[in-house]
């Protein structure tokens, strides 16, 4: 193999290199520029010393292999990259964002920035996942958030991809990953799961909520087994003022059992950006570790972990969100029941799907709207009734239902834009009865199901 000096100035490719911007243990990152490319980049080049750690030229490889895959704003545009023949190194955008290790002197932090940093990054995981692939390294280090709060992931060196050998796995017995995120199931060898990165998307706040880690940093394998069976000090017992649902919310990520943890990283945003419609369970009260007789158990007689779905792919369409926008008062019976029947159908082939029921409170652009109906009831508080009636045949256990009633102008605009944000993967509308204005005017149902970014059911009741 062919060195190069990498000192300012000099080229590689047609990449002019610029100052060092990061040395890390296993590669450093410097800023380059190229007359074919206008943006900012990066060029990271893994370090390649006499008795370096294999696994670190591994994770480079498959980082080659993983970041030119994958698209959309949570990862770094890929640019170019090279082998081992030459000079190796990939070059990728650089993000207009800074590291979420800068939030740490802040902790403890505000519960609404926690919140709303947990839905950014589940949001980047839900989409990474999407994509096929588990990243399997979350941590601070690892996420950048950019000026409007959404967040960046990096670091593809440990990550699985459900279409590509899988590197690691194959060259390597110890678990990969940093050792105070790392999964119980990562721990013990699985590379498979997306539920490691919100066990460790739950790590990330639960520092982030207390000031300190939920696990140590101990590198041993038996020190890190104990996860396994011990669990770590409720939130709330560091921090009184840490609300229910945070803590519901966080414990149910760091959960031994994958199949414990939230379905997928697009639900568990969902709770963060609706901390109302988090079904609290013991968990929510937790002050104490569980007693020496259940970390017993756990440690000598635990219970079998349940099966999942083989890769990220097959569990995302494990556990979709279901959205049903649903109009109040009824237009109809018949159209109620058939849309009741559509979710029906759709719950009895996914077991874990979420199901969100809607409705538009449509808001005035000329006059002064009232919150009181003309009873004087809470028109906004009636609408969430209204929607709990609707869902009661359904007979859906509370924790795979929740109500939003969204105030717009338009009903479409607010159908979508609640899609879009949410990561719905499939709207269910009802189809009202044709009419000269819906003929003219065109209808919420047709505007949606044009511009939906999910699949769309429409449902019209039998004449």
């Amino acid at each position: 193999m062919v060195r190069r000096r990498l000192t300012p100035g000099a080229v590689i490719d047609g990449f002019t290199l610029g100052e060092v911007v990061h040395k890390g243990g296993m590669a450093m990152l410097l800023s380059v520029t190229h007359p074919d490319h206008d943006l900012p980049m990066l060029m990271k080049v893994p370090l390649l010393f006499e008795g370096e750690d294999p696994a670190a030229i591994v994770g480079f490889e498959m980082e080659q292999m993983i970041l030119p895959r994958l698209k959309g704003p949570h990862v770094p545009r890929f640019i170019a990259t090279a082998g081992f023949d030459a000079q190796p190194y990939i070059v990728m955008e650089q993000v207009d964002g800074v590291s979420a290790d800068t939030l740490l002197p802040r902790c403890p932090l505000p519960v609404e920035e926690i919140a709303a940093f947990g839905a950014a990054v589940a949001t980047a995981l839900a989409d990474l996942h999407a994509q096929q692939v588990v990243h399997l390294d979350i941590k601070p280090a690892n996420i950048l958030l950019r000026p409007d709060g959404s967040a960046v992931l990096i670091d593809f060196g440990l990550s699985r991809h459900d279409r590509l050998p899988d590197l690691m796995q194959e060259e390597f017995r110890l678990p990969y990953g940093s050792a105070p995120y790392m999964a119980p199931e990562q721990v013990l060898g699985e590379r498979g799961d997306p539920h490691s990165d919100l066990f460790a998307l739950g790590a990330v706040l639960y520092q982030l909520t207390t000031g300190v880690w939920a696990f140590d940093n101990e590198q041993r394998l038996p020190a890190m087994k104990r996860r396994l069976w011990r669990d770590p000090e409720p939130p709330r017992r560091r921090r009184p003022d840490c609300p229910p649902w945070l803590q519901e919310v966080i414990l149910r990520c760091l959960e031994v059992d994958p199949a414990r943890r939230h379905p997928t990283a697009a639900q568990l945003a969902f709770d963060l950006r609706h901390p109302d419609q988090v079904m609290l369970t013991p968990r929510a009260q937790k002050l104490a570790r569980d007693g020496l007789a259940a970390v017993l158990k756990r440690r000598f007689n635990p219970d079998p972990m349940a099966p999942r779905p083989a890769g990220a792919s097959a569990q995302l369409a494990a556990a979709p969100i279901i959205a049903v926008a649903i109009e109040l008062p009824a237009a109809s019976g018949a159209l109620d029941e058939a849309m009741r029947r559509a979710v029906e159908r759709i719950m009895a082939t996914v077991p874990e799907a979420r199901v969100a029921c809607l409705n538009v409170l449509r808001t005035s652009l000329l006059s002064i709207d009232t919150t009181l109906d003309a009873a004087g009831e809470n028109r906004h508080v009636q609408r969430l009734v209204e929607l709990r009636h609707w869902a009661a045949p359904l007979r859906l256990e509370e924790e795979r239902l929740t109500f939003h009633v969204l105030e717009a102008l338009s009903p479409a605009a607010a159908i979508l834009e609640y899609a879009e944000a949410n990561r719905v993967d499939h709207l269910i509308l009802g189809a009202r009865p044709h009419s000269m204005q819906r003929r003219l005017l065109g209808s919420v149902s047709g505007e949606v199901a044009a511009w939906a970014p999910c699949s769309v059911t429409v449902v019209r009741a039998k004449a």
